[in-house]
């Protein structure tokens, strides 16, 4: 008889579950990461401010991250696949990001004009995406189906922790240790500088703790369990297969340049607002990518990276094309929320618009507050997830939980004092705590194993194009239509995440077809 180089499937053999305080480890990570999020979505847009931005200028300046997100993630995601050293798979881009991204919190708060602060926007984001994206796999990687639901509740557990103390840390600065939240015009309040430094060696450190204790399986390993066989099936095209798709991507990228182009001319001729010139380029940009495989697969170049990502796009499971639709809408109210929440609270509930008055910064303090309180009630409901998911369905889960957000976000609107906020914020954190588990846990049962990073990285994309939409138009909804009037954006943004959960009910739940 003879031997082969795969395992029968009479001796492939189940992953093995992980203990509470494997996971726990695995997942501490996610504490540190989200103390880099939280600092950030509570405060750059108090620091673009203070450096003399306009309330419709800052979703402009906000696209550093969700265009870092785009670019880094898939790429991390696509190597972290394909690495194998001391460190494991994904702990090396956990260290590395860590690294770079506790450096750059500490120099962000000090940036002495508003474009250094853009730009610390933007590799302060690339370092944290570089960190988090491999998190994802990472529990795809190590559990087992049944278990895939609590790792990513875990992770919610931590990202609830770390932003609640990390929101807060700029309020804990001036209210418990005296550190002053005003500054003159144009300097970031000393508070907020402390803030940003704490979170730099706690993100370090948080990381560092899950590289140290937590492993990881080799290649071989992974492929002797048997249920990494995935429900995704893609036929390898032939030469000549890959020629014709290489012809429709070019015809389709030529197609879609043109039409970006097109929408570019006619934007710069009606004088609409720049910010729509994301939404164009970013097309044209799409396009040129297009082309530039399908030039590659007409030449027989079809092992090339980008032919590989451009294809595996084009493929990816229908699961995930189903939870695109939610994680678009889902991501755009969250987006929402983040790049107009200061401007929303200090002129709509606390009736000023001056960075230098105190009661300007009372309000941006109280941003704060309401983002520790999400993020609270995100910790505490990430563990009560599971448990419901089981009782009815991982989508009926996501789809209450959503729209209960989106009725939080739009009752900020009817407020006129900061404290019944509070309540709307409870809402919201359902939501959040959802997001960051939910669609994970659908997902990981419907990749491919070999290619768990990369789709995890691409899923990215369906949290950062609602980004990049958010910041193309909404200012031009708030400014045109709204008066410029930044509480109309929560609106917008709460009927975005009613819609995301009710697109829920579409979703086909591979791991619940198995496990019933």
């Amino acid at each position: 008889m003879s031997e082969t180089t795969t395992a029968p499937d009479a001796m492939r053999r189940s992953k093995p579950r992980l203990t509470f305080w494997e996971i726990w480890n695995m997942s501490f990570g996610f504490l540190g990461i989200q103390f880099g999020f939280a600092l950030q979505n509570a405060n750059v847009s108090r620091i673009f401010e203070t450096l003399g931005a306009d309330v419709e200028q800052i979703p402009l300046l906000w696209i550093a991250a969700p265009v870092t997100g785009l670019i880094v993630q898939p790429i991390i995601g696509y190597y972290s696949d394909r690495t194998w050293n001391r460190l494991g798979r994904r702990r090396p881009y956990f260290l590395v990001g860590a690294i770079f991204a506790s450096i750059a919190l500490c120099i962000m708060p000090n940036s002495p004009a508003l474009w250094v602060a853009a730009g610390m926007l933007w590799i302060m984001d690339a370092s944290i995406n570089i960190s988090m994206e491999p998190f994802r796999a990472f529990v795809g990687d190590n559990l087992p189906s049944e278990q895939r639901t609590a790792g990513f509740a875990m992770q919610s557990f931590f990202i609830g922790i770390g932003a609640v103390v990390a929101s807060a840390l700029p309020w804990m600065m001036t209210n418990w240790f005296g550190i002053p939240n005003t500054a003159p015009a144009g300097v970031i309040p000393p508070s907020v500088k402390y803030a940003f430094y704490v979170g730099g060696i706690i993100f370090f450190l948080a990381v560092l703790w899950t590289v140290i204790r937590s492993k990881e399986y080799s290649p071989e390993e992974l492929a002797s369990f048997a249920e990494q066989e995935s429900h995704y099936q893609k036929e390898a095209l032939s030469v000549e297969g890959h020629r014709q798709r290489g012809q429709r991507q070019l015809l389709v990228g030529i197609i879609t340049v043109v039409i970006g182009l097109g929408l570019t001319f006619a934007l710069t001729r009606a004088d609409l607002q720049k910010e729509l010139f994301i939404l164009t380029l970013g097309t044209v940009a799409a396009g040129l990518l297009g082309i530039v495989a399908g030039a590659l697969q007409k030449m027989g170049r079809n092992s090339n990276a980008l032919v590989t990502v451009v294809n595996d796009f084009a493929d990816m499971p229908g699961t995930m094309r189903q939870l695109a639709v939610v994680q678009f809408f889902s991501w755009f109210a969250l987006f929402a929320m983040w790049i107009y929440s200061t401007a929303s609270f200090t002129s709509h509930i606390f009736g000023s618009s001056d960075p230098t008055s105190q009661i300007y910064n009372d309000g941006a303090d109280w941003v704060n507050v309401c983002f520790a309180v999400y993020n609270g009630i995100a910790a505490m409901v990430a563990f009560a997830l599971p448990v419901f998911a089981r009782r009815t369905s991982r989508r009926v889960t996501h789809m209450i939980c959503l729209i209960l957000g989106g009725i939080g976000l739009i009752s900020i609107y009817f407020m006129s004092s900061p404290m019944p906020m509070l309540l709307s914020m409870v809402f919201v954190g359902i939501a959040w705590a959802s997001i960051l588990s939910m669609p994970y846990a659908m997902l990981a049962g419907a990749l491919p194993a070999d290619k768990m990073g990369y789709y995890m990285g691409v899923f990215n994309f369906f949290i950062v194009i609602p980004q990049l939409v958010a910041a193309s138009i909404l200012g031009l909804i708030v400014g045109r239509f709204f008066a410029g009037e930044a509480i109309y954006a929560y609106v917008v943004g709460g009927v975005a995440m009613i819609l995301a959960g009710l697109f829920c009910l579409r979703v086909n739940d591979v791991d619940e077809q198995d496990n019933p």
